[in-house]
């Protein structure tokens, strides 16, 4: 890794207040973390993300930006698969207990998370590691000396178990096992910084506690906002309300021309690299101006991002025909199926719908249709017996023929 050791250190104050500020909730120790870094010092700034569905969504994207900001500075990123802790789960952000993972769903869900990941960052300057090859040798001793840090006391206080426990409901043992699994991360790639959103707030504390009994400094760490997904709620993949990173871009386009208007600045905040300066004037636009021909500017933006500037003007040529004339995308998805094939299938095959859930949610809510006649699908378990063009909400459209 001797790109690492030659880097030079960006220590421009602007940036770093840039880096430390936008889209940021909470920076700890954030003094010292800032004269570190305008010091020069080379920091290891390390995020984990656990697959627990195929794809990266713009609200996880958030964390690998701000990686790449540290990494653009000249400082030394660690993107950690967390195909262990994926396993056992973290709840954090859950009112339930999180179902444990299979190895081999795992497995499938990682394929393709670097190649995602590499949309963002530079991967000659990434260090990878997936967590599975340190924690899944950790012995019972090794586990005792991590869970001595802790007391049950402090697990009871986080807010979402002390609400489950006022009510009666499980929480497992595995549930208080994670945080001590994610702060052993940063002790293994000795971390000076970690990157996490504020519902990670007790995991990032976590490896801050457990390094000096590591002979290690603590991390600092620097907590983003959460997003927001196309229903309001925050993006999250088993609600069906994400933009994937690698959705096609006319489907991507589509689903940020569906965010609320409300969160229009947040978007361009946190999903765009615009200038901060250009998105204060994006908001003073918005007190005069139509929020649907600000969208379009996001819309593209964010498309450019992924998938380049001719791809955005594409899906934008594509929405006006589509959506305000009433057409049907001219790349719109074609597949050929055996007669009697759950369309279900075929959603979840061409990557319309996330899961069968997301697919009878939909269904639930009116939002399928046979595009052309608008007649509303009721049928969850429908098969497809002749050729029809099916429409998902407003913006996903297929054709299908049986063969």
């Amino acid at each position: 890794m001797s790109w690492f050791k030659s880097q030079k250190i960006d220590t421009s104050p602007e940036k770093i207040d840039e880096l430390l500020t936008r889209g940021v909730t909470e920076v700890i120790e954030h003094d010292h973390l800032r004269q570190q870094l305008l010091l020069g010092k080379q920091l290891r700034v390390k995020l984990g993300i656990d697959p627990t569905s195929p794809n990266i969504h713009i609200g996880r994207a958030v964390q690998l930006w701000k990686l790449r900001a540290f990494q653009e500075l000249g400082h030394h990123v660690v993107l950690i698969i967390g195909d262990f802790t994926g396993i056992i789960g973290d709840t954090s952000d859950k009112e339930s207990e999180r179902p444990m993972l299979t190895e081999e769903q795992i497995a499938e869900n990682q394929k393709t998370y670097f190649e995602q990941a590499f949309k963002i960052l530079d991967k000659s300057k990434t260090e990878t590691a997936y967590n599975s090859t340190w924690l899944g040798k950790l012995g019972f001793a090794e586990i005792g000396k991590l869970a001595n840090v802790f007391g049950l006391h402090e697990f009871e206080a986080r807010e979402n178990i002390a609400i489950r426990l006022k009510a009666g409901r499980r929480v497992s043992l595995r549930e208080l096992m994670y945080p001590l699994m994610q702060g052993y991360d940063s002790i293994v790639v000795k971390a000076d910084v970690e990157l996490g959103g504020t519902d990670q707030r007790f995991n990032l504390l976590a490896g801050r506690t457990m390094q000096p009994v590591y002979g290690q400094k603590p991390q600092d760490i620097v907590m983003t906002v959460l997003m927001e997904g196309t229903d309001g709620r925050k993006m999250s993949s088993s609600w069906g309300n994400v933009i994937n990173i690698h959705d096609e871009p006319n489907d991507m386009f589509g689903k940020v021309m569906s965010v609320r208007d409300d969160l229009i600045v947040k978007y361009f905040l946190l999903a765009t690299r615009l200038d901060q300066k250009e998105i204060q004037k994006i908001e003073k636009e918005l007190k005069t101006t139509n929020p649907r021909d600000i969208k379009i500017r996001l819309a593209r933006e964010i498309v450019t991002l992924y998938h380049g500037k001719e791809a955005a003007e594409r899906s934008a040529a594509n929405f006006e025909n589509t959506f305000k004339k009433g057409g049907v995308p001219e790349d719109i998805k074609e597949i050929a199926v055996p007669k009697d094939t759950p369309l279900v299938d075929v959603l979840l095959q061409t990557g319309l719908v996330e899961s069968k859930s997301d697919f009878r949610r939909l269904v639930g809510e009116g939002a399928v249709t046979v595009h052309g006649t608008e007649v509303k699908i009721t049928d969850p378990n429908i098969k497809i017996t002749e050729a029809v063009t099916i429409k998902i909400g407003k913006r996903r459209f297929i054709k299908i023929t049986v063969n």
